[in-house]
């Protein structure tokens, strides 16, 4: 997976009004002042409509449309553009003890070659961002959300005593995802075939250095490769030229994590929520539950033995309108028990899709909803995630 790509929903006058895919005001038409990646001519080749976001200019669709573009992904492969992220580069002593003192993974006993997902907590056990941290032998390697990456560059900085860190703004990021991304990738680079999920190594592609990770933010089997700005483009028309790899924007990575049942942060976590309500307790480590030694710790430990107040859900609505970002959700007698935090149309389920956060005591799965969309209620369930099944190799 890869939570730590920041995702966002676009103004319905920007959409593809074929594909009904959740949509707010987080995108707008691109300012004179917004960053370019380096694809940012092969974008426009690629008819890709750019809009800001994080200040910088990304595609959020290409001419094939979103729907097209999220089916091509669940059955092929596509290429996505994510060089907005923050790569960052750790070198120094105890750097794994030294980041444990801000998430709850086990980094310690993180082999090298290995990556793993966690966030950065805070004194009320809220959520700061999540992250990718990879072990990369002689140094640590992490990519944050793009939207947080001036904050979490100097939580870092502010906290890593002895610990040099360099940003990569030298380097770019792309994603390859679907079950044709294997056959993709490994053509042009071998050593991705003796990866296995949340696995990376650096290794060359066309005599370029690349580090190349098994992971992704679709669901789907798949690799992110980080290679050098001057030789980016030439990689990624090479894996464009295949008729199985159709480029995709942010909207189809937008309902492909939400079908996959990821969570987005800045909507489905954030500063308000700890890791037990957004159902992220599997990546607190036993030893680090026992141990604490993170912000937040005991409140979060605390939640994790007597629960939490309210938890993160699946939500399927019945018939065709979606629910979308902040939307109430009652239960059976109409009281307003959540909101949902990320919805819309999921493409592959051929239904609407949502999640959001309810009372513990309304989250139990089969559980009837209503949800007050436009000023009406509808009837929804609560569902078990992810609404598609994850396909990485394990």
């Amino acid at each position: 997976m890869h939570s730590a790509c920041a995702f966002f929903y676009v103004p319905r006058s920007l959409h593809d009004m074929t594909n009904d895919v959740d949509v707010s005001d987080a995108a707008v038409e691109k300012p004179p002042t917004a960053k370019r990646t380096v694809f940012y001519d092969l974008h426009q080749e690629l008819g890709g409509k750019l809009v800001e976001f994080a200040g910088w200019e990304m595609s959020i669709q290409y001419s094939t449309g979103i729907m097209s573009e999220h089916r091509h992904c669940r059955e092929h492969a596509a290429w996505f553009d994510v060089s907005h992220m923050g790569q960052l580069e750790l070198r120094g002593p105890e750097i794994a003890r030294a980041l444990e003192a801000l998430v709850p993974a086990d980094l310690t006993g993180l082999k090298p070659g290995h990556c793993r997902y966690t966030f950065f907590t805070n004194a009320a056990g809220g959520i700061l961002d999540d992250l990718i941290v990879t072990n990369a032998g002689d140094h640590w390697y992490l990519v944050v959300n793009a939207s947080m990456r001036d904050q979490d560059i100097a939580h870092l900085q502010s906290h890593l005593n002895g610990v040099s860190l360099t940003e990569l703004t030298d380097h770019a990021l792309v994603a390859i995802q679907g079950p044709g991304a294997v056959d993709l990738v490994t053509a042009i680079c071998p050593d991705a075939a003796d990866l296995a999920f949340m696995q990376s190594c650096q290794t060359c592609i066309d005599e370029v250095p690349c580090r190349v990770s098994r992971l992704g933010y679709t669901g789907e089997d798949g690799f992110e490769l980080s290679a050098p700005n001057a030789q980016a483009n030439q990689i990624s028309r090479s894996l464009l030229s295949q008729a199985s790899c159709l480029p995709a924007g942010l909207g189809a990575r937008d309902s492909l994590r939400l079908e996959a049942g990821l969570s987005l942060y800045g909507n489905d976590i954030d500063t308000t929520t700890t890791p037990v309500e957004a159902s992220l307790s599997w990546a607190i480590a036993p030893r680090r539950r026992k141990e604490g030694g993170y912000p937040g710790a005991s409140v979060i430990n605390k939640q994790i033995a007597e629960g939490a107040a309210r938890k993160l859900v699946g939500i399927q609505p019945e018939g065709r309108v979606p629910a979308r970002q902040g939307a109430e959700i009652c239960d059976a007698t109409g009281a307003v028990i959540g909101k949902v935090t990320s919805g819309g149309f999921g493409p592959t389920v051929g239904a609407p899709v949502a999640m959001g956060y309810v009372n513990t005591e309304n989250a139990d799965v089969g559980t009837n909803l209503l949800l007050s969309v436009r000023g009406k209620m509808h009837p929804a369930l609560i569902c078990t995630l992810p609404f598609v099944a994850h396909r990485y190799k394990r």
